[in-house]
C-alpha cells in the first residue's frame, strides 16, 4: 500500500462519519422529507457542511486520491444547494403557508386553542350573569369609549337603531370593536412569554366584554338580534382572538414546562409555531373586517347575518381540522 493510499485511508476514517451524516440529511431533503427534520438536524446541517468544506480543502492541498476529492466536491455541492440554493417563488411560499404551514401550526396547538376558547366562554357567561342581575356592572366591565353610550340607560329603540343602521354610531362602534379585538389578539400573543398569565387574563376580560354587551341587549329584548349582528363577523374575529390566545399559551407553556430542553430552546421552538399561527390570525382579522364592513351595509336580515357567521365558522373549522386530515389520508 502506497503512502498516499494510507494517508487517504486514515483521513477518511477520522472524518467519514460526518460525511455520511451530512449525506443522510441531504438525502432526506432531496426525497421531499424536509418537514421530518428536527430542530437539531437543521442546526447540524450548516455545521456538517462547513466541516465537509474543510475536509475538501485539506484533500486538495495534500493531493489525496482523486476519487475522495470528487466525492467531497459532489457532497459539498449538494449541501450548498440545499442550504443556499435558489428560494422558491413568492407565490409558492404563500401557497405552502396556506396549504400546509398554517393549518399544521393551528392543529399542533389544539389543546391551547380549547383552553383559550373556554376562557373566553367562561368570561362571557360570568359577565352576562353579573350584568343581568345588576346592570351597573356594565360600566365596570366595558370601557366608556367602547360602550359609546350603549349601556343600561339606552332604550330598546336606541339599541335597535344601532343594530340596523349602516352608518353613524354603528360604523364608529364597529370600527372601535374591531380595533379593540385586534389589539387584544396581538397582546394575547405578545404577553404569552410571561408563563401565559397575562394571556389568560386578557381572554377572560375579552369574554367579559362580550357577555356584558349581550346582557344589555337581552334585557331589552334584542338578544337574538345582537347575536346575529355579532355573528356575521364575530365568529371569525373571536376565533382569531382564541387562536392568538392559544399561540400565547403555547409559548407560555413551553417557558413554564420546557421538558428536557432548556427554557430558551423550548421558547424558541414554540415561538416558531406560534408566529406562523399569528400570521394567519392577521389574515383572519382582515377577513373579519371585510365581513363586518360589507355585512353591516348590505345584510340587514337577522337570519342571513347568523347564516353568514355560521358558514364562516364552519369554513374555518373545516380548513384547520378536517381538510388536513383528509389530505393525509389521501396521501
Amino acid at each position: 500500500m502506497s503512502a498516499s493510499e494510507l494517508s487517504s485511508g486514515r483521513f477518511r476514517a477520522t472524518r467519514e462519519q460526518d460525511w455520511q451524516r451530512l449525506e443522510a440529511l441531504i438525502g432526506r431533503v432531496e426525497r421531499g422529507r424536509a418537514p421530518s427534520l428536527s430542530d437539531e438536524d437543521l442546526f447540524e446541517l450548516p455545521v456538517l457542511y462547513r466541516a465537509t468544506l474543510s475536509s475538501l480543502s485539506v484533500a486538495r492541498e495534500t493531493s489525496l486520491d482523486a476519487d475522495l476529492v470528487a466525492y467531497l466536491e459532489s457532497l459539498a455541492t449538494r449541501a450548498y444547494f440545499i442550504l443556499y440554493g435558489v428560494q422558491p417563488p413568492l407565490w409558492h411560499r404563500i401557497s405552502e403557508f396556506f396549504a400546509h404551514a398554517w393549518p399544521q401550526a393551528i392543529r399542533s396547538m389544539g389543546r391551547e386553542t380549547l383552553v383559550a376558547v373556554s376562557l373566553m366562554l367562561i368570561g362571557t357567561l360570568a359577565a352576562y350573569l353579573m350584568v343581568v342581575r345588576d346592570p351597573t356592572w356594565f360600566y365596570a366591565i366595558v370601557p366608556e369609549d367602547l360602550a359609546g353610550g350603549r349601556g343600561p340607560q339606552a332604550s330598546p329603540a336606541e339599541l335597535r337603531a344601532v343594530l340596523y343602521h349602516s352608518e353613524g354610531p354603528l360604523a364608529l362602534f364597529a370600527t372601535m370593536l374591531f380595533t379593540h379585538n385586534a389589539q387584544i389578539s396581538l397582546m394575547c400573543f405578545a404577553l404569552g412569554f410571561a408563563f401565559g398569565v397575562p394571556t389568560v387574563l386578557l381572554l377572560l376580560y375579552n369574554g367579559c366584554i362580550l357577555g356584558a354587551f349581550l346582557a344589555i341587549h337581552v334585557t331589552k329584548g334584542l338578544g337574538l338580534q345582537a347575536m346575529a349582528w355579532l355573528s356575521i363577523h364575530g365568529t371569525t374575529e373571536l376565533f382569531a382572538i382564541g387562536l392568538a390566545g392559544a399561540a400565547g399559551l403555547h409559548i407560555g407553556m413551553a417557558v413554564a414546562f420546557p421538558g428536557r430542553a432548556s427554557r430558551g430552546d423550548a421558547a424558541v421552538s414554540a415561538g416558531r409555531t406560534a408566529a406562523i399561527a399569528m400570521l394567519g390570525v392577521v389574515v383572519m382579522l382582515g377577513v373579519a373586517g371585510i365581513l363586518e364592513g360589507v355585512g353591516r351595509q348590505v345584510v340587514q336580515n337577522d337570519a342571513a347575518r347568523a347564516a353568514i357567521g355560521a358558514v364562516a365558522l364552519i369554513g374555518w373549522l373545516f380548513y384547520f381540522y378536517v381538510m388536513p386530515v383528509r389530505e393525509s389520508a389521501d396521501g
